[in-house]
């Protein structure tokens, strides 16, 4: 069986990635206010099994999960043609009853899942005090190699760099350089890399280098959008609150990447995104367990 891919390829990405080159453009995410697609269906399957399959053990009748992306607004053919990609990349097994098949995690696809699941849950987790200690990596790929270039980039995003210039990246979080180490083998370029821990020096100011890397008011719009989305939405029991909770944690999803979790000293005063990660949680768990009830009851009735 195939591996599945790795986690940011499971989340799902902003409208666009910080600020870089016009080129330099990633995938699509869901909104709510388009007509939903092949590419949004996976995304929103990925979401339906990391809230709701992952938890259990139990396998889900492809009934059930092609119901329920219909109610959130997917086609049957392409809930169906999203069912036999995810399969294809190995994140599903599929167990056949008749003419009827059903659907259980495969084990790197519940590994990936859960650390997808944990990175989503934790975003919210407060960040410690910044020491003003920030973390350079120097990695430059030919421009005739833009599928690594691609790969890079997008590792990188998720890992919360971003690129003031070409060829450039930085955090302000050098505990990353692990990660930032383990992507750059995994992609054979560490031998032409280069990392610097540093702190900022007297020319300049580092709000405008956090300009030059991260589009903050971009993120921070993103920010304000899901507070107006789910601020006042109050789901009743049954399919509403089911489907509500799938589309605020589908939302939600995209915030691990776009968002660079900067030091408050970095960010503007009163940041939305504060705001937002409490409300998430409070939807979260407020909506939760009328969620998962409403779920269990669609997997009996396809039983």
């Amino acid at each position: 069986m195939s591996q599945p891919r790795s986690a940011p390829s499971a989340a799902s990405s902003p409208p666009r990635a910080p600020r870089r080159d016009p080129s330099r453009s990633d995938r699509p995410v869901l909104s709510r206010r388009r007509q939903v697609g092949a590419a949004s269906a996976r995304s929103l399957l990925l979401t339906l099994l990391g809230e709701f399959v992952r938890p259990r053990s139990d396998p889900v009748w492809t009934s059930t999960l092609v119901s329920v992306l219909g109610r959130l607004g997917v086609e049957e053919k392409s809930a169906r043609q999203a069912l036999a990609r995810t399969a294809a990349e190995g994140w599903l097994r599929s167990e056949r009853s008749g003419r009827r098949v059903r659907w259980s995690l495969s084990a790197p696809g519940r590994r990936l899942l859960t650390e997808g699941a944990e990175r989503i849950y934790g975003f919210n987790a407060a960040l410690p005090e910044w020491n003003g200690e920030w973390l350079l990596l120097l990695v430059s790929v030919p421009e005739a190699q833009r599928a690594l270039r691609h790969r890079l980039r997008t590792r990188l995003t998720w890992a919360g760099f971003g690129s003031p210039a070409p060829g450039m990246w930085l955090s302000p979080h050098p505990d990353r350089e692990v990660e930032c180490d383990a992507v750059l083998r995994e992609l054979g370029l560490r031998p032409a890399a280069m990392s610097f821990r540093a702190r900022f020096g007297a020319i300049g100011e580092q709000r405008a280098l956090v300009a030059q890397a991260w589009d903050v008011d971009e993120i921070s719009a993103h920010y304000e959008s899901f507070i107006d989305d789910f601020s006042e939405h109050s789901p009743a029991p049954g399919d509403a609150v089911l489907l509500a909770q799938t589309r605020l944690v589908h939302e939600w999803r995209r915030f691990p990447f776009l968002d660079p979790r900067l030091p408050a000293e970095l960010l503007p005063a009163g940041w939305s995104g504060t705001r937002a990660a409490a409300l998430f949680q409070t939807r979260h768990a407020d909506w939760g367990e009328g969620a998962q009830r409403r779920w269990l009851e669609l997997a009996r009735e396809a039983g």
